[in-house]
């Protein structure tokens, strides 16, 4: 499974992935808003479940790795856990390495993820949860027309503090 873009390719996850997956869980200023940084065997385990091929009414996550089209080099990861039945929805989520966030790279890949769940996949709604305050993750669902459909507080306990999370949705029309 490949999908492009102007300036990225997004593939499904790959053994030869793991050292991309491994700097992701395991850095703080990505983790920040997701996480505290997971043991090394958890971080192999998530992996290694990722890997199992995916289709809408899988259990498991869709884990697409971003590329830069010209150079191959990798960005970061996107995701999406379905619950094809009886809701056909589908959460997304995504993580950048710091070195490429403030330049478009998670909205242009979450653009084309959206469009293939909407359109390939005919998801009828897909929707986030970001913590609140992650304002740069907001902005990137923003962009791809997800919309702020309320505030559940005291929803996730990170770090040892409960924080809320922002619940955002996207419908597919044409389903």
């Amino acid at each position: 499974m490949h999908l492009t873009t102007k300036r990225l390719v997004l593939s499904k996850l790959q053994p030869e992935d793991w050292q991309l997956f491994n700097a992701l869980h395991t850095d703080n200023q990505v983790m920040q808003w997701i996480s505290e940084i997971p043991a090394l065997s958890d971080i192999r385990q998530r992996f290694n479940e990722r890997l199992a091929p995916w289709q809408t009414t899988s259990y498991h996550m869709l884990c697409m790795v971003v590329r830069l089209r010209d150079s191959g080099e990798a960005l970061g990861m996107l995701g999406a856990n379905a619950d094809w039945r009886p809701h056909r929805q589908v959460e997304v989520g995504y993580s950048m390495l710091p070195q490429y966030w403030g330049h478009g790279y998670a909205s242009e890949a979450l653009q084309a993820l959206c469009q293939f769940l909407a359109e390939q996949c005919e998801f009828h709604k897909l929707k986030a949860s970001v913590v609140e305050g992650n304002w740069a993750s907001r902005r990137v669902l923003e962009k791809n027309g997800f919309v702020l459909e309320g505030t559940l507080r005291d929803n996730y306990l990170l770090r040892g503090e409960w924080v809320n999370d922002w619940v955002f949705g996207r419908l597919n029309k044409v389903c």
